[in-house]
């Protein structure tokens, strides 16, 4: 299962932080862009461009997933009453790779997403093989027996880099997890501060 660094470490460089909070993050060493204008010294930001900037974070923390699904997800977190914001975050939290991610049967949420669509991944005893399936609270979430002993899932779940946030309940010795709640900005568990207010005002415009 390939682990994408070039992927993760651009995208850090590029946004100049650390947005998945890896140790070997080359912004732990240099926080200029990459390729070699990456040192000029940075224009200030017009309110797009902040507001466009709020936005690859936010998505790429994802996995950077595709501009067409982060769309999707912000419109369907419109839709639903209260803070859209918030319902921005509670919906990306509830995708089947982000809640496999934050239980830490994997690395990284690219691994997650692969794990999930090679079919490692069952909810409430059924194969689930799309990273992008929406979990509900309750819902109980396993790798699949086969898997168990992969030496991807022991070295993530023992793995002190970070720790699984209160909203998902995790029994490591089985594998399994169980989705307790819908989650706030103030409870996901971001390596760095995300602004939903500025991806709903990047939308909005």
């Amino acid at each position: 299962m390939s682990k994408r660094h070039a992927v993760k470490f651009k995208l850090d460089r590029r946004l100049g932080e650390n947005i998945f909070g890896r140790a070997k993050s080359p912004v732990n060493r240099r926080e200029y862009g990459p390729g070699q204008h990456g040192q000029r010294r940075k224009g200030k930001l017009s309110d797009y461009g902040v507001q466009l900037r709020a936005k690859q974070k936010l998505k790429g923390s994802y996995g950077d997933i595709t501009e067409k699904q982060f769309h999707k997800t912000y419109v369907e977190a419109a839709r639903l009453k209260g803070d859209t914001g918030e319902n921005l975050i509670g919906l990306l939290e509830r995708r089947l790779d982000s809640v496999v991610y934050r239980a830490k049967f994997v690395p990284t949420i690219f691994a997650a997403r692969q794990f999930v669509n090679h079919g490692h991944i069952r909810v409430n005893g059924r194969r689930v093989n799309i990273a992008s399936y929406l979990v509900k609270v309750g819902d109980v979430i396993e790798v699949k027996q086969s898997s168990k002993e992969l030496a991807l899932v022991l070295e993530a779940a023992q793995s002190g880099e970070r720790d699984v946030p209160e909203y998902i309940s995790v029994d490591h010795s089985k594998m399994v997890a169980q989705y307790v709640r819908v989650p706030t900005l103030a409870e996901v568990p971001y390596p760095v501060r995300m602004e939903p207010n500025l991806v709903v005002e990047y939308y909005s415009r």
